[in-house]
């Protein structure tokens, strides 16, 4: 494209919509952009119609379509491949492309990584301009395999920030998928904890268990409050149902547990047991998997407080007043 003088470039990126920005992240635009000056107002919003209507194509895009017709259906793009047709952060269409097909198909191609799978089901396929891929949350969950943490969850988050998914339907495929054994789906627990650690906040596990209950029509906990202390430590519980000695600790995303961390979990519930609490104790894949048996449980005990009639035990904090 012609140049004005010496005019400072701008990029076309910055007027776009998020549609818009993932397409040219897709397409392999972002070049393009780059060479337009702040005096090519109507190449501007030409080239732009064009990076969003799909009708300009990197060379990269026209080989990925070659190759997956080489290949023969069914084949649909994976994991990084996937990642830059769905615009995730820090991922670019470039090759070697990764492509997922079925087991027992026994493809390779010299340059690029081909992934086999039993079965794909509907939910985790999408089309990306007329390219059969993975869908955001099915390609996040095979990041892991692929790429390090510190990429997994960029796109992490760019797919939570754009919309590309949503995280209860990120945990839903997680605790699907888990159940057929698939790879790296500990890790990926762990990256989700740790992000959302860096953003603050209430996790997913805790916002979902406070959905379940309002679901049920019980009445809501405080989450995060600061009932007693072991060993010097304040111990903050998950939730507590106000007006009642009820307790509930929800154990996190992960399926293993340090030493360390067991003693502390003791010491945590020892000193609760001796203020006179009664906890409650759910896992991951109880919340995500057995959500009735969850709101039974909690009614349950809320029921056995309510009969016991004895009168709970002020928080530390109330104490401190």
């Amino acid at each position: 494209m012609p140049t004005v003088g010496r005019k400072r470039p701008i990029r076309l990126t910055a007027g776009m919509t998020s549609n818009g920005r993932r397409e040219a992240n897709a397409t392999g635009q972002r070049g393009e952009t780059r060479r337009l000056n702040a005096g090519d107002v109507d190449n501007d919003v030409m080239l732009r119609s064009r990076v969003q209507s799909g009708n300009l194509k990197s060379r990269d895009l026209m080989a990925l379509e070659a190759l997956m017709a080489d290949v023969g259906d069914p084949v649909w793009t994976f994991g990084p491949t996937s990642a830059a047709l769905q615009g995730a952060d820090g991922f670019v269409l470039c090759k070697p492309f990764h492509l997922l097909t079925l087991r027992g198909r026994n493809i390779t191609r010299v340059g690029h990584v081909i992934h086999t799978t039993h079965t794909l089901d509907e939910i985790d396929r999408e089309t990306v301009r007329s390219i059969a891929t993975t869908a955001p949350a099915r390609t996040i969950i095979d990041l892991v395999r692929c790429e390090p943490a510190k990429r997994v969850t960029a796109a992490l988050d760019s797919a939570l920030r754009d919309g590309g998914i949503t995280e209860h339907h990120l945990h839903s495929r997680i605790a699907a998928l888990r159940s057929s054994g698939r790879h790296g789906i500990p890790e990926l627990l762990r990256i989700i904890e740790g992000s959302e650690l860096s953003r603050g906040g209430h996790s997913w596990l805790e916002r979902r268990f406070l959905e379940i209950i309002g679901e049920a029509g019980l009445p809501r906990p405080t989450p995060q409050e600061v009932l007693t202390r072991a060993k010097n430590r304040l111990v903050r519980v998950d939730c507590r149902f106000p007006g009642t000695h009820l307790v509930v600790e929800l154990l996190g995303y992960q399926y293993h547990r340090t030493p360390s961390q067991l003693q502390r979990d003791a010491e945590r519930m020892n000193h609760l047991g001796i203020d006179g609490f009664m906890v409650l104790q759910f896992t991951y894949l109880h919340v995500t998997e057995e959500p009735d048996w969850v709101v039974e449980q909690v009614r349950q005990a809320l029921s056995a407080t309510a009969m016991a009639g004895t009168r709970p035990t002020s928080s530390l904090l109330e104490k401190s007043r």
